[in-house]
């Protein structure tokens, strides 16, 4: 088969169908890291915000990505790609448009896994010198995890979807141990302070959302492996929907049992003054040390599981972007003995190798000491990633109301307009609040240039990625007529230039026969925004 031609050759396909629901869930929570979310996340919510309510933050969140994943997860059954983004968008708000979201996607998913080699190193680093006196430096530690997330990542991808599942229930464990105790404990007894909606809805409730959004990040992946789930109509569905309801909801209990742990009038003192060792001190007052010992360690396989996870999603990108013919085509090719995306996962393997060289070089001697790899790769990379998955996913929003505008496929209003234009708003609000928090999100004192600037790098990439979808429809329209198609197994030649082909496939879940519907995608609209459906930009302010 041609890549220079995706709109008449069949896709070229990744692995055989191997992922059930289970596997997908396992996969989409370990890049959401649950001991690192609450041993990491939610102390420093507590810490930076001064807020209690940070338990009832995951809550609000939670029912914001459930409207998002209404349309999402109804999307994914029809549009099989594993750029699901960017297939999303291309398909809902046009070609163009797609692009500049997949040149977002890579960026902020890069830019999540890279980051997180900064807290992998410093973690794995410490661990190693408390237990044996060994002073390695950080980003020796953070090679080893990336020589082992190199070798998960061209194997098959349900050998990575069984260490994850392993390493995630795990972590699982370590914390609903520490749920158990932290209610056992309860300084000033079992109340439900947090969850009262005056304790987030407050002044400075926008940086804790715009912290508590960190944790959700991946929960979008599921899409991403549809075209290796078992039943590519309902694996991604509902591995979506069960992982966003179990986030929610287990975040959300184990803010609270930290806040009745501590004492509703000393988390966030506490929460300042020992940080992401807050858990840890808690645990080392009231269980042996050996189980400290091995929380510690789980902790640092928690990131691991992220880092694997991610790794996947950037590769998979690259994979369908190469297999379009939007980026070479050398980056389609497969493992031929595991199916898995050798050369997306190769060029990722690259990429983060480069910038692990490049801070540990910036590093040496820096003032910030030990800490250097998380005030800087970790925390400034993970927050821009975070900052561009927000703007897709509110991109792909529109994008929903956009294609079920034109394919309705037996669903009704409230998954085709209603819930999408609601997680539009709501996510154009919470990236609005990213923007203007995002001096906090660092960790800058006072507003600085890196501030504003690393939002901008995420939007420019979109931008760029939109004048590079033009270069390609003025030279290369046979490609530019493939953009978002190639991963469905039964997609036909799009229509252009106002010829529309019908689309006669009927919902296999409709009770009704669905009568044809035009294939042909929608005006093409930049990440700018113009026309029906407006795309939200960063706030001026930032």
């Amino acid at each position: 088969m041609s890549l220079n031609h995706p709109s008449r050759q069949p896709a070229a396909g990744l692995g055989q169908r191997r992922l059930g629901v289970p596997a997908l869930v396992f996969m989409i929570i370990a890049a959401s890291a649950p001991l690192t979310v609450v041993a990491g996340g939610v102390t420093s919510n507590f810490a930076v915000t001064g807020l209690l309510g940070i338990p009832l933050s995951f809550v609000v969140l939670g029912a914001v990505l459930l409207l998002f994943s209404a349309g999402y997860s109804a999307m994914s059954q029809h549009v099989h790609n594993a750029g699901a983004f960017y297939a999303y968008i291309a398909r809902g708000l046009g070609k163009s448009a797609g692009v500049g979201a997949a040149w977002v996607a890579l960026l902020s998913y890069n830019a999540m896994q890279v980051g997180i080699y900064g807290l992998f190193g410093f973690a794995l680093s410490s661990f190693i010198g408390g237990f044996s006196g060994l002073e390695l430096p950080w980003w020796a530690c953070a090679l080893a995890g990336w020589a082992v997330v190199a070798v998960l990542g061209v194997n098959k991808v349900d050998l990575s979807a069984k260490v994850l599942g392993l390493l995630v229930a795990l972590e699982f464990l370590v914390v609903i141990v520490y749920d158990a105790i932290a209610f056992g404990a309860a300084p000033e007894g079992v109340g439900g302070q947090s969850l009262a909606p005056d304790s987030l809805f407050t002044a400075g409730v926008g940086a804790a959302l715009a912290f508590s959004i960190a944790a959700f990040m991946g929960f979008e992946s599921g899409a991403i492996y549809n075209e290796e789930a078992k039943d590519p109509r309902t694996t991604a569905r509902r591995a979506t929907l069960i992982a966003i309801v179990v986030i929610a909801a287990f975040y959300a209990f184990s803010a609270w049992a930290m806040a009745v742990g501590e004492g509703a009038g000393q988390v966030v003192a506490r929460s300042r003054e020992f940080g992401p060792d807050l858990l840890f001190v808690f645990l080392s007052e009231h269980t042996p040390q050996w189980f400290v010992d091995l929380s510690a360690l789980l902790f640092i396989t928690s990131l691991l599981a992220s880092l694997v996870a991610f790794h996947n999603v950037v590769a998979r990108y690259f994979f369908a972007l190469g297999r379009e013919g939007v980026l070479p085509a050398v980056l389609a090719r497969t493992n031929p003995r595991t199916q898995a995306p050798a050369a997306g996962s190769l060029a990722q393997s690259g990429i983060a190798l480069v910038v692990l060289a490049v801070f540990a070089a910036a590093g040496a001697g820096h003032e910030y000491g030990p800490l250097f790899p998380v005030l800087t790769l970790f925390t400034w990379l993970t927050n821009m990633g975070a900052f561009g998955l927000v703007l897709l996913m509110a991109l792909t929003s529109m994008a929903v109301v956009g294609y079920f505008r034109r394919h309705r496929h037996g669903h009704g209003p409230w998954t085709r307009a209603v819930a999408p234009a609601l997680a539009a708003a709501a996510l154009t609000v919470l990236l609005g609040m990213i923007a203007v928090n995002f001096d906090v999100l660092i960790g800058l004192e006072e507003p600085g240039v890196l501030g504003w600037l690393l939002p901008t790098i995420v939007v420019a990439a979109g931008v760029i990625g939109t004048a590079w979808a033009r270069s390609i429809a003025r030279t290369r329209p046979e490609v530019y007529a493939g953009i978002g198609r190639g991963g469905e197994a039964d997609a036909e030649p799009e229509a252009e230039h106002g010829t529309t082909d019908q689309d006669s496939t009927s919902d296999q879940h409709s009770t009704t026969d669905q009568q044809s519907v035009s294939d042909q995608d929608g005006p093409d609209h930049t990440l700018a925004g113009h026309g029906a459906v407006p795309a939200p930009g960063p706030d001026p302010r930032a």
